[in-house]
């Protein structure tokens, strides 16, 4: 993860004037960065008629054509840009969000879908064993596994790519108190699972107990993500709030997968 988050790389610019350059610049690089975090930010992006390329990226003034590869900033619609950017360029993810906070949000939030998806998929296989390989799940190793142990170990790497992608140290003695409240948590989401489900065969209650997997490691990113990024997480009803959103949101996918799975289903 560190090896990812500091993946070097290079930003090209071109650009019409030298307006659009530092407006670029500002968006990239906000003040509430520090004078030194700027300084080393900015090494990755060059002045393409300055420094000739290859390049990672290119982003490009509107008034220009662009190349098949590039991407125009426009202030109106730098969401997008960004969107577009790690949408072609995934592999950069962690570099681009700790180097420039526009794309800690957009990484975060995927990162955050991904892992939880991810638990909640491990979390219909450990229930049915033999539908494992249709879900593309190699790692799975059904019932012959504690499923809350490799749930928790992902919530784990998930507090890691968040500290990561928000430049904050990485490490289990540097985020032992976001470990503790994850080993903590694992034992409440895993008791109301068990509360929801068995083993059964698919459907009925094999939905809840993925959606509980899938919320809690959702919520839980959520929080670690504003703590890395304001320095407070959720509070008590804040995470309530938060996990009854992300425990439909997580039976809308699970139920998705299932459905695909029946049989006669083109």
């Amino acid at each position: 993860m560190r090896e990812s988050a500091e993946r070097p790389f290079r930003i090209g610019l071109h650009a019409e004037n030298e307006s659009f350059i530092h407006e670029l610049e500002r968006f990239l690089l906000p003040a509430t960065l520090s004078v030194d975090k700027r300084r080393m930010a900015a090494k990755n992006v060059v002045r393409a008629a300055q420094t000739p390329g290859p390049y990672d990226i290119e982003i490009f003034d509107p008034a220009l054509e662009r190349s098949n590869k590039g991407f125009y900033f426009d202030p109106a619609q730098a969401t997008q840009m960004v969107k577009a950017v790690l949408d072609a360029h995934e592999p950069l993810g962690l570099a681009l969000a700790r180097n420039f906070p526009p794309f800690r949000t957009e990484v975060a939030r995927r990162t955050i879908h991904t892992i939880a998806r991810e638990n909640a998929l491990f979390s219909v296989a450990t229930a049915m064993p033999n539908i494992a390989p249709l879900l593309g799940l190699g790692w799975a190793i059904g019932e012959f596994a504690s499923d809350t142990a490799v749930l928790t170990a992902n919530q784990v790497r998930l507090a890691f790519l968040l500290a990561a992608a928000s430049d904050r140290p990485v490490g289990y003695s540097e985020q032992r108190g976001e470990i503790a409240s994850i080993i903590a948590g694992a034992f409440g989401w895993r008791a109301i699972a068990r509360e929801l489900i068995g083993k059964i065969p698919l459907g009925g209650g094999l939905i809840p107990k993925a959606a509980v997997a899938y919320a809690g490691t959702y919520v839980m990113g959520q929080s670690f993500e504003r703590l890395y990024r304001s320095g407070y997480a959720f509070s008590r009803q804040e995470r309530k709030s938060a996990y009854v959103d992300a425990y439909d949101k997580g039976k809308a996918i699970v139920s998705a997968v299932i459905e695909r799975l029946r049989p006669g289903h083109a």
